[in-house]
C-alpha cells in the first residue's frame, strides 16, 4: 500500500470508466465543512433553485468527468435512526445528483453479512483503491489517504461496493 497518494482530482482525471465511493461513517467532522454543518444545524437549507449558492468547482469537475463517459456512484451505509450529520448530508445530496453522481443509501442493519473493508474508499476503474482515513472523531487522519492496486484488496472493495449498491435505496426513495 502506498501512503504517497496522488490527489483525488488526478486519480479521477485518469479514470476512463467508473469511480465508486463507499462511505461507512455516521459522523464526519472534517474542518472544511464545519461552517456548512453549523449553518445547517442553525436552520439554513440549500435550495435546489439557488444553484449559485451551492454549486462548487467540485461539481464542475464531476460534470466534466461524466461527460468523458465515466460513471460515478456513491453508496452510504448508515445506522438508524440516522445521526444529525447524516440528516445534514442527506439534505444536500441533491447537489451531487445535480452534477451527475448516482447515490444510494443502505441501512447498516441490511449490511451485516457483507464483507466490508475497514475504511471508506474510492475505487477507480476497478483497479485502484484509495482509502480515506479518519480519526475516531471524524477528522482527516494523517496520512489521510492510502492507495493500493493489490488485486485482493481491489476485489474486496469491488465486491463490497457492488453488494452494498445492489441492496441500497436510491437517494430519492431514502427517508431520514
Amino acid at each position: 500500500m502506498q501512503s504517497n497518494v496522488p490527489d483525488f482530482r488526478t486519480l479521477l482525471r485518469e479514470t476512463t470508466k467508473s469511480a465508486v465511493h463507499l462511505e461507512m461513517r455516521d459522523q464526519y467532522s472534517v474542518s472544511d465543512e464545519a461552517d456548512q454543518f453549523a449553518a445547517w444545524k442553525a436552520g439554513h437549507r440549500y435550495s435546489p433553485d439557488n444553484r449559485a449558492e451551492w454549486w462548487h468547482p467540485f461539481h464542475d469537475f464531476v460534470v466534466e468527468t461524466i461527460a468523458r463517459g465515466v460513471t460515478i456512484r456513491r453508496a452510504r451505509i448508515v445506522s438508524e435512526p440516522v445521526t444529525e450529520y447524516i440528516r445534514y448530508e442527506h439534505s444536500h445530496t441533491f447537489t451531487n445528483l445535480a452534477a451527475g453522481e448516482q447515490i444510494r443509501w443502505l441501512p447498516r442493519s441490511r449490511a451485516l453479512d457483507i464483507a466490508l473493508p475497514g475504511a471508506d474508499f474510492w475505487l477507480f476503474d476497478s483497479r485502484i483503491v484509495r482509502f480515506n482515513l479518519f480519526t475516531g472523531d471524524g477528522e482527516w487522519a494523517d496520512p489521510r489517504n492510502v492507495m493500493t492496486e493489490q488485486q485482493a484488496t481491489v476485489e474486496l472493495c469491488t465486491n463490497a461496493f457492488e453488494a452494498v449498491w445492489e441492496r441500497a435505496v436510491p437517494h430519492e426513495d431514502f427517508e431520514v
